[in-house]
């Protein structure tokens, strides 16, 4: 053997016993109020580096995401990144349960790892009622070139916010719930932060560009309050291929109805007469009608948009039919949530089933939503802050509800709500909604399967209509009105978790709960130690530090 081989193997030896750390990309968030005109009525409207909305965060797979926020806003605030896993990692998930909030005039980093979650995310603002205000951004997960997606590279990869919008501030809307009263309807709809229209009804510039022949890639998540919203593009066909974060079954559709806190990834081909076309957004299930509009343009037009814009659909078996064709594409390469691979998750005996049943009624004569009849209060020490530190006893009580709902009648509690799940345990949650509008779950920490739907209430025998081969793996669902819907999951990942309705203000008024999951072992190998710049306030804030996991 040569010397110059020998030396040449050796190099390649010397590199393969290097591991190297995972890129980093690092961002300086300033966060402010601004002035901007959503529906066309200037209102103060909160900023990310001076853009509405906030930017778009483009990253890869293992990436480690540093994200300096110094809020010069007139409030406390925090971030959350909506369908982020963080894997053994609550402290970086930004609810007001696991985080104390920044304070006015000061700045956090966060810092987190967006592992091998392949798909569309956004972010929000998650103290009070400042979603109603903007702050909210894209957040993409692309694949590394070692693990291939089930469709070719698209010629262009496009962000599409869309939802309900209020013309009434942040804080007004603060003030009507706490004075026990609705936020009422939205007063539009916005696609990436304007109806599409001027006061005038005068077109707004393009959004996306697109060359006759070629396929793009369009992720639309639903960054609203309150409403579900029908997407659809002119004389196009969408090709749905991820939903938060999972590859499905490539159907067609002619539209999509997106729920609040859910995002969508379709390819559209530019198959069309070269001009331009509409992007249309539209209210579902409401008896009002709000729609917002943005125009695609084939490169090289100048004819515009037909102003005949498709036509939404009707009706809750539409939409329900519609979730039924969601399958998971289980011969996708790209990594897959637990418990899969090996095993599936179909054949794994439920250990646990928690059925979760909201409700709304008077406390105090103020309204309040509940879940299982408790109405979550946020606590001036984060939950997670106070188990960690050995104090839970001071700030909570752990499962103040029970696996099944209270008699309709039941008194409302308001305290925190945390439920204590068994590390490892496989549990099926049951959420039922008694009530005439839809509902929208998101929890945090997980991808969950879900595999089943149902009108009226759940009962054992409901499981026989459950899909247990290739439910899509998601982190958001939607329960339709006097229905049901389960979800299954393994409680795998240490931390507390927030599991929430994405209806902002059923939110704000209780209608969410934290899950604390904690590894017996205390270990590095379940969850990682405190970060070394939270923020510590309430009753851990002059307190020793815990030992560190090991």
């Amino acid at each position: 053997m040569s010397s110059v081989v020998l030396f040449a193997l050796l190099s390649l030896l010397c590199l393969s016993t290097v591991k190297a750390e995972d890129p980093y990309l690092f961002f300086t968030w300033n966060v402010t109020y601004g002035t901007a005109s959503p529906l066309g009525v200037p209102q103060q409207v909160i900023l990310i580096n001076g853009q509405f909305p906030g930017p778009n965060i483009n990253s890869t797979t293992n990436n480690n995401i540093v994200i300096n926020v110094f809020n010069h806003l007139d409030e406390p605030f925090l971030f959350t990144w909506n369908g982020i896993q963080h894997r053994k990692n609550s402290w970086q998930d930004g609810m007001p349960g696991t985080n104390c909030p920044i304070a006015a005039g000061t700045n956090y980093t966060y810092h987190f790892q967006v592992k091998d979650q392949i798909g569309s995310y956004f972010y929000f603002p998650s103290v009070g009622m400042h979603r109603a205000a903007g702050g909210f951004g894209g957040l993409r997960v692309n694949s590394r070139l070692l693990i291939p997606v089930p469709f070719d590279d698209p010629a262009d990869d496009y962000t599409v916010l869309i939802g309900d919008w209020y013309t009434k501030s942040h804080k007004v809307l603060a003030q009507l719930l706490d004075a026990g009263r609705s936020i009422g309807n939205p007063a539009g709809v916005i696609i990436n932060g304007s109806p599409g229209k001027d006061a005038a009804g005068k077109d707004d510039a393009p959004l996306f560009t697109m060359e006759a022949g070629k396929t793009y890639r369009y992720r639309i998540c639903n960054v609203g309050l309150k409403v579900s919203l029908n997407f659809r593009i002119q004389s196009h066909l969408m090709k749905l291929v991820e939903m938060d974060g999972s590859h499905t079954v490539q159907n067609d559709y002619k539209s999509l109805d997106i729920h609040v806190g859910q995002c969508f990834s379709v390819l559209v081909t530019a198959n069309q007469e070269p001009k331009d076309y509409y992007m249309v957004a539209s209210t579902r299930f409401t008896k009002y009608m709000r729609t917002a509009t943005g125009i695609i343009r084939y490169a090289g037009s100048s004819v515009p948009p037909s102003p005949e814009l498709p036509a939404g659909p009707v009706g809750w078996a539409w939409s329900f039919n519609q979730w039924r064709s969601f399958r998971w594409n289980l011969t996708a390469s790209a990594a897959r949530p637990n418990p899969q691979g090996s095993y599936h998750y179909g054949s794994i005996n439920i250990t646990r089933t928690i059925k979760l049943a909201s409700s709304v009624g008077l406390v105090n004569g103020k309204r309040r939503f509940a879940l299982n009849g408790a109405s979550h209060v946020e606590s001036p020490t984060p939950l997670k802050l106070a188990e960690y530190y050995g104090v839970a006893d001071k700030v909570f009580k752990y499962d103040t509800i029970g696996d099944e709902p209270p008699e309709s009648s039941a008194t409302i509690t308001v305290a925190p709500n945390v439920l204590n799940a068994t590390f490892r345990d496989y549990i099926e949650i049951i959420l039922e909604n008694p009530e005439r509008s839809i509902q929208s779950y998101h929890l945090d920490g997980y991808s969950f399967f879900a595999v089943g739907m149902g009108h009226g209430k759940w009962t054992p025998a409901s499981r026989r209509s459950y899909n247990l081969l290739d439910a899509v793996s998601r982190h958001t669902i939607q329960v339709y009105p006097r229905s049901w819907s389960a979800i299954m999951l393994t409680f795998d990942n240490a931390g507390m978790w927030s599991l929430r309705s994405e209806l902002w203000e059923r939110h704000y008024l209780g209608q969410q709960l934290y899950i604390s999951v904690v590894s017996p072992a205390r270990s590095l190998r379940d969850e990682y130690n405190i970060p070394d710049n939270t923020l510590l306030c309430g009753v851990v804030a002059s307190l020793p530090k815990p030992p560190p996991y090991v």
